[in-house]
């Protein structure tokens, strides 16, 4: 049997590389259509199906998208906000807005957030396909640039009060931001489940359009894109979804629903942060069956003690969490308390994880200027203390500041 020498000869390579790029110009891009009315629906598939080139995905479809396209509705404020927060999460590569109303407010605000075109409503066909043309030719000349929401398998830390008054809060929020500080930690979530009295917005003097009633209100469009949109991105750079600040019974949440929502964004994130307050009901277990740590925070008082007690009793009842998942945080530490550290773990048959120090004055002004605590100009044992936390915790070293205040530095990392 004679073999064959295949030579590759110029001619013969041109005409592979002339190959290759045909392949990368017959790139198919994916877009995604978000509208209340189906007529303007179809018409936009109607114009895509005519432009070629283009795949239309719903929310059911992996990552994310080259193009979007969303209807504006009455409620303006929240729509551009949604769009907003899609271009912030890099889900989306462009967006087109439409819109009935082409008010100067409307107009103005969709250039600010960086849309890409605008249609009044009726569409003009001939301007739609024009825009979509124009896309395509943009979105060819990056053929590197493919949109997707890569998918992680973030940790998920619940953090659980022993009693009111501790400082649930204070560790979540602080633990959080200092998490996005962490060498090689690209995103962090924090989430308030304290269902009347969530304060994680008071703490990082944020305003939220959305929170995690949007979500009860919309299960059913429950998606990487959707999910994004509804958080708030923080100067520190975790992404926030607070608590309602008042409840409505035709939307309350129940634990399919939070089990969904955590399922997503453990694909998301690198952490999922939770302040659990001191809640224990089916949503709270179904979040402490999920969690990858739950961290029971503590004093060393009496009364704590006992209620800790409790919880390893209970936990231990349902069968989760696990007792290796289970860490016990000491908030307000001095060494001259009344019960010592070793009679409280000796009561408890658990060596606690961490100590954080009991520094009222600092921790109060952070609380009242609305900032996580390493973002005080003065660098505190406790900002430290969080730091070193978040290292113990993830396992990995702080990031390099250079010469930057560490504020600085997450505001850029963002």
């Amino acid at each position: 049997m004679k073999s064959e020498k295949i030579i590759k000869t110029p001619a013969g390579q041109q005409k592979v590389n002339e190959e290759k790029d045909m392949t990368m110009s017959e790139r198919i891009f994916s877009v995604r259509i978000e509208t209340r009315s189906q007529k303007l629906r179809k018409d936009l598939e109607e114009l895509i199906a005519f432009v070629g080139g283009m795949q239309i995905k719903d929310m059911s479809d992996p990552g994310g998208y080259d193009l979007f396209i969303v209807d504006i509705g009455e409620e303006h404020g929240k729509d551009l906000q949604f769009v907003g927060n899609i271009l912030s999460a890099g889900v989306a590569g462009e967006v087109f807005l439409t819109s009935p109303k082409t008010n100067p407010e409307i107009l103005i605000e969709a250039l600010r957030i960086g849309a890409k075109e605008f249609f009044p409503q009726p569409l003009n066909g001939e301007e739609v396909k024009d825009a979509l043309i124009k896309f395509k030719v943009r979105a060819q000349k990056d053929r590197t640039k493919v949109i997707a929401v890569p998918a992680k398998r973030g940790k998920i830390i619940d953090v659980l009060g022993s009693k009111g008054g501790v400082g649930t809060t204070t560790v979540a929020v602080n633990l959080a931001t200092s998490l996005a500080g962490m060498e090689g930690v690209q995103s962090v979530a924090l989430m308030d489940m304290n269902l009347l009295f969530g304060d994680i917005p008071l703490f990082l003097g944020i305003e939220p359009v959305f929170d995690w009633m949007e979500v009860t209100r919309n299960i059913s469009r429950l998606d990487a894109t959707y999910l994004m949109s509804t958080l708030y991105k923080h100067h520190s750079g975790i992404y926030v979804l607070p608590s309602p600040s008042k409840l409505m019974d035709e939307y309350k949440i129940t634990p399919q629903v939070i089990e969904s929502l955590l399922k997503l964004m453990h694909t998301l994130f690198d952490y999922v942060v939770i302040d659990s307050g001191q809640s224990f009901d089916d949503v709270s277990k179904v979040i402490m069956r999920m969690s990858d740590k739950v961290l029971v925070v503590t004093l060393l008082s009496l009364p704590c003690l006992i209620n800790v007690k409790r919880l390893q009793n209970t936990f231990r009842g349902l069968g989760y969490p696990n007792d290796a998942n289970v860490e016990i945080i000491v908030n307000r530490f001095h060494k001259n308390s009344t019960v010592s550290m070793a009679e409280a773990e000796k009561n408890l048959d658990k060596k606690f994880l961490w100590t954080i120090p009991n520094d009222y004055q600092t921790t109060m002004s952070a609380i009242n200027q609305g900032k996580p605590l390493i973002a005080l100009k003065t660098e505190s044992q406790i900002s430290k203390n969080f730091l070193d936390f978040a290292s113990a915790l993830s396992g990995k070293t702080q990031a390099k500041r250079n010469g930057f205040s560490w504020f600085k530095y997450l505001k850029d990392k963002s």
